[in-house]
């Protein structure tokens, strides 16, 4: 981590101690990251997301929470924290082409829209698609279908 960062990784040790991003449940492997870095090599801030993820040693919640502190968000709960981030996109993430899209296990275009249709800051966008795919895009979607 970079000097000018010091701020944000003392913010972010802080919140951990405190409880916040310790109680996690996904976590990538190297090859994900690595496939998704592929995938996502034209998207600047996909790539820094991915960045976080593996410093983060592949655990997406605390990407996620170190990312938020960046985009100037507070972090206001101790466990899945991410979680209730992904739930506030779910009527557009669980869209039917993005449904298809994220299900097939492609998480480009599912990125870049919401990226560009959402007030989701773009950094993260990649931490919040990849919790849905890991997490199963079935059972994210499913309390909107019961809705139907």
């Amino acid at each position: 981590m970079q000097e000018s960062e010091g701020w944000f990784y003392l913010s972010y040790r802080t919140l951990q101690q405190e409880g916040i991003g310790l109680h996690n449940m996904v976590v990538l492997t190297v090859t994900e990251i690595e496939r998704y870095r592929t995938e996502l090599a034209e998207n600047a801030a996909a790539l820094r997301a991915l960045e976080m993820i593996e410093d983060c040693e592949g655990d997406v919640e605390d990407a996620a929470i170190a990312l938020a502190l960046r985009a100037g968000q507070e972090p206001d709960r101790s466990e899945q924290w991410l979680d209730g981030l992904a739930k506030r996109w779910r009527v557009f993430l669980c869209q039917a082409d993005i449904q298809a899209e994220l299900a097939a296990g492609t998480i480009a275009n599912a990125i870049a829209l919401l990226t560009s249709e959402t007030t989701l800051p773009a950094i993260l966008a990649t931490p919040v698609v990849l919790y849905v795919l890991k997490t199963g895009v079935d059972g994210f979607c499913a309390p909107l279908g019961e809705k139907r």
